[in-house]
């Protein structure tokens, strides 16, 4: 027996040892790994977007478009956060670490490493996720010891994933308003400051409308012309009739007094300074900033209108596809062909070793 085990040494330790190790704990110690599988896809509804600016800010801000959003939901699953969120919810070190897990497939098995950080990595061997481009659909996989922990980790980790989802979806609706909301609050302090920069401006120089006053003005010099014609018509035929009338000289005072009056009302419309005419610039510029600063206030205010209508639909969700299943049996590990090839890895390293056996015994020759 001794010299058998001497002359056949390498066919012993490439093939029959290994072959009978992986017997034995394929086929008495190894424990049955039971896998969950869940489809869910991450997608915004398709509704037409409302004019005005906030409807091309949501078209514009990629709010639509949800594969960035399904990405992020992968990288959440995959994540620490995740795994500390599960741990406290579903325990799931203890799932991994319970003593009817055997010791190579139970957390922390060779390495004796119970810190998170390999726990982490422990995870995901466990927890699988694939997208599929084409179709947008995630296929969510994870591996437990026993089929319920399988399926009851898949659900929870769904869960979160919605949870995350709604999360993105509030962020959004917040930001969303809280823009359209101040700016509707710049809105409305300008057209405030225009309409009492405009009200003191009408208060300091007596000004509310100069085109109108000053068309009043100008009809009432066109009546004072009028009496001043017809006095100096009056005039002139006195004087010519008679001489000598002592009417002529009040007369030629009224026409005097008239002409006084008709450059004062005049100076009123036309004066460089002080006149409808002077302040017509200015009081124009206060009235068009004042109408466009409220017309600006209208449109901040309606798109905080169409902010909150976007608000309350949900721009994001996360439909389930394919509910977790609870496997019915054990689909890993795959004991016969996991034999099989440490059979057929032993055979080929046996041969290998044999041909390098070989070869240096006839170099030594």
């Amino acid at each position: 027996m001794a010299n058998w085990l001497k002359r056949h040494l390498a066919l012993v330790l490439t093939v029959i040892v290994p072959t009978c190790a992986a017997i034995l704990y394929y086929g008495l110690i190894a424990s049955d790994v039971y896998i969950s599988e869940s489809r869910f896809l991450v997608r915004s509804p398709q509704h037409p977007m409302q004019g005005g600016f906030v409807g091309e800010l949501l078209q514009g801000s990629g709010i639509t478009h949800s594969q960035d959003d399904a990405y992020s939901v992968h990288d959440y699953i995959l994540s620490r956060d995740a795994l500390h969120e599960l741990d406290a919810k579903a325990g799931v070190r203890k799932v991994f670490t319970s003593k009817q897990v055997d010791p190579i497939n139970r957390f922390p098995g060779l390495s004796w490493d119970g810190s998170f950080e390999e726990f982490y990595r422990y995870y995901g061997k466990h927890v699988g996720v694939e997208y599929d481009t084409a179709s947008s659909i995630t296929t969510l996989t994870v591996r437990a010891f026993t089929a319920q922990d399988a399926q009851r980790i898949n659900d929870l980790l769904l869960q979160m994933s919605e949870g995350l989802v709604n999360t993105l979806n509030e962020r959004s609706r917040r930001d969303l308003i809280r823009y359209a909301a101040d700016e509707v609050k710049i809105a409305n302090d300008k057209a405030t400051a225009t309409a009492v920069e405009l009200f003191q401006y009408r208060s300091k120089h007596a000004v509310f409308e100069p085109d109108k006053q000053a068309a009043i003005q100008l009809e009432s010099v066109a009546k004072i012309q009028e009496e001043l014609i017809s006095t100096e018509a009056q005039l002139a035929q006195v004087q010519k009739l008679s001489p000598n009338n002592p009417q002529i000289s009040g007369l030629e005072s009224r026409t005097d007094t008239l002409r006084h009056a008709i450059a004062s009302e005049a100076a009123k419309v036309t004066s460089a300074n002080g006149s409808f005419s002077a302040h017509a610039p200015d009081f124009e510029r206060l009235t068009v900033e004042s109408v466009f600063a409220d017309k600006q206030l209208g449109v901040a205010l309606a798109d905080l209108e169409t902010a909150r209508s976007e608000a309350l639909r949900q721009q994001l969700y996360l439909e389930r596809l394919v509910q977790p299943n609870l496997p019915d049996k054990a689909m890993e590990p795959r004991r016969l062909r996991s034999m099989f090839t440490v059979l057929l890895v032993g055979l080929i390293a046996w041969g290998l070793v044999s041909l390098l056996i070989a070869a240096i015994r006839e170099h030594a020759e």
